[in-house]
């Protein structure tokens, strides 16, 4: 059986117990590897999933949020000292006047954020009871949800995923950008790259092409009775931190634009693909965790070699994967409208790929 036939079995077992729904494209180099479409975009319409098909990537949008903020530093209009509190004139704040623009990036600012994911769904539903979810349409309202927050950790004492971080990145690049962050992106990274499939889009606009959300309902026993859309659990609009809408194809196009330095001079792509801090102070998986600048590292235990940078994505009704093997010129993108599924499907994928090194290494 050869490596296409492994991903598109081990794939559609778990299409069949209802465990995916959504996209895979896997190539190397210029050449794919595997492309394969499963479940509907649309339940109620049995409109099926393809490659045309545009879903809501969650936190892989972070990634963009990054290149903005090292293109503004490139060009010498921001540094990564710049201090976040006192540029974006934040009165009042319990963010720490020394929490930097480097420290956001990274997760390491330690300011109290909007939603703690490790909270759970429970709480998240609690967040938007206080503060209806679907009046969070622009940047600036999320400030109210965290900017008087008390800090969970001193500043660059240690990783600690962060949303409100992104949120306040956004900002940043709003201010000195003089656009709205959704329009220097467009600009930015989307129209250099010819990224025609993504944009910022609504949950309750009609676009073309852009799949459904969906979550799975459960009776007593844990047996599926059937699907819940997502557009009362998922905020509205896209944030920095993200939401952004796209491609399986244009995500591709963007790390391979990123990586040729289409976006970025040499030197701070160079930087885009450093590990900077520990996530873990163990290794899960039996890998060295780190993150960067909106990249998430994984590295061998042994040669501290990075074997896989990218980033995750997860919303009530959506999951993503965007994954970069950098010594096997490797990319895997994930995209999915139903929820908490690329996970387990992206570490079946990594294992076939580091199972047929050797067989991939020959294409």
């Amino acid at each position: 059986m050869n490596f296409s036939e492994q991903i598109n079995k081990l794939i559609s077992k778990k299409v069949e117990n209802d465990q995916f729904s959504g996209v895979v494209l896997i190539s190397k180099g210029n050449e794919e590897l595997f492309s394969g479409t499963y479940g509907y975009a649309n339940r109620s319409w049995k409109i099926n999933n393809s490659l045309k098909t545009r879903f809501r990537i969650a936190s892989v949008s972070k990634m963009f949020t990054a290149v903005g903020i090292l293109q503004l530093i490139e060009t010498g209009k921001l540094s990564f000292n710049t201090k976040v509190v006192e540029y974006l004139e934040l009165k009042g704040s319990k963010i720490p006047k020394d929490v930097t623009v480097e420290s956001l990036l990274t997760h390491t600012s330690g300011i109290g954020d909007y939603f703690d994911e490790k909270l759970g769904s429970e709480e998240w539903e609690k967040l938007w009871s206080k503060t209806p979810i679907y009046k969070i349409r622009k940047l600036e309202d999320y400030l109210d949800l965290f900017m008087y927050n008390e800090p969970v950790r001193k500043v660059n004492e240690k990783y600690h995923y962060n949303g409100a971080g992104y949120i306040l990145l956004g900002l940043i690049i709003q201010k000195e950008s003089g656009f709205s962050y959704f329009d220097y992106i467009r600009e930015n990274i989307f129209k250099k790259l010819n990224m025609n499939d993504s944009d910022f889009l609504s949950l309750d606009d009609a676009d073309e092409s852009v799949a459904e959300g969906y979550e799975i309902i459960l009776d007593g026993n844990e047996k599926i009775i059937g699907w819940k859309k997502n557009i009362y659990t998922a905020t509205p609009d896209a944030a920095s931190d993200g939401g952004a809408t796209s491609s399986a194809e244009d995500l591709v196009k963007f790390i391979k634009g990123l990586r040729n330095n289409e976006l970025l001079g040499e030197k701070m792509t160079r930087e885009m693909f450093i590990p900077k801090v520990s996530e873990y102070d163990d290794t899960p998986r039996d890998y060295i965790w780190m993150y960067g600048y909106g990249n998430e590292f994984i590295l061998n235990k042994e040669s501290k070699e990075i074997v896989r940078c990218g980033h995750t994505g997860e919303e009530y009704g959506i999951s993503a994967r965007l994954y970069y093997y950098p010594s096997l010129d490797i990319y895997v993108v994930i995209l999915a409208n139903q929820g908490l599924c690329s996970g387990p499907l992206g570490w079946d994928i990594h294992n076939a790929i580091i199972n047929n090194n050797s067989d991939l290494n020959l294409l």
